[in-house]
């Protein structure tokens, strides 16, 4: 699955990486994701459906409604439902838009 999530963020056009980019981001806007655990469907000690829960983060400088929306079409596209927050990092000084989904 992150496989494909990858693809699915890739054709956005904005660079993506699997957990944080190497000793030097590229410039912003950029995509990465992750994932932070599993909520399997199992009954009987079996798993029926694997479900992996993501979280994909959009760093940009300010506010970039256009990326956002970049975003959530591929999503809608793949029909992966999201749940979504935002918050300003003033350490970083970086805009961060989180995306919350299940696969």
């Amino acid at each position: 699955m992150a496989a494909r999530l990858y693809e699915i963020l890739s054709a956005t056009g904005l660079p993506v990486a699997y957990s944080h980019f190497g000793a030097a981001p590229p410039e912003l806007p950029y995509l990465t994701y992750f994932a932070e655990g599993s909520d399997n469907f199992a009954a009987d000690n079996r798993v029926y459906y694997p479900r992996t829960n993501y979280q994909v983060e959009l760093y940009s400088l300010r506010k970039d409604v256009a990326r956002e929306a970049l975003v959530e079409a591929a999503l809608t596209a793949n029909e992966i439902f999201y749940d979504k927050r935002e918050t300003w990092i003033p350490s970083e000084k970086l805009y961060q838009v989180v995306y919350e989904i299940q696969i």
